[in-house]
């Protein structure tokens, strides 16, 4: 039984606030395919700015730090690029 009303609203209600800059690793990574190796994920995503606690950063600049080729399962990746970027929470930048 569901309630057809329900369907016109956003599961998740938006607010007016401060924009994070980069996309989530996590988005990145489900864009992947596994297993694949560090310099196919360079040439595919390497562009593309993540968001990481000091910033957004090219993810081409932080696969440099991970020392691993070759990534057979999404978690290693979603790992390895965390031993090199931290975690943390991601700042924001107020757009006025």
């Amino acid at each position: 039984m569901s309630d057809d009303s329900d369907e016109d609203e956003p599961a998740v209600e938006l607010g007016e606030g401060a924009t994070v800059e980069g996309a989530p690793l996590a988005r990145v990574a489900a864009r992947l395919h596994w297993p694949i190796e560090k310099s196919e994920i360079d040439r595919k995503e390497g562009d593309t700015e993540i968001r990481t606690p000091d910033g957004p950063r090219e993810l081409s600049d932080v696969l440099a730090g991970v020392a691993v080729p070759y990534f057979e399962r999404r978690q290693e990746f979603l790992e390895a690029v965390r031993d090199v970027i931290g975690t943390g929470p991601i700042p924001t930048v107020d757009e006025q």
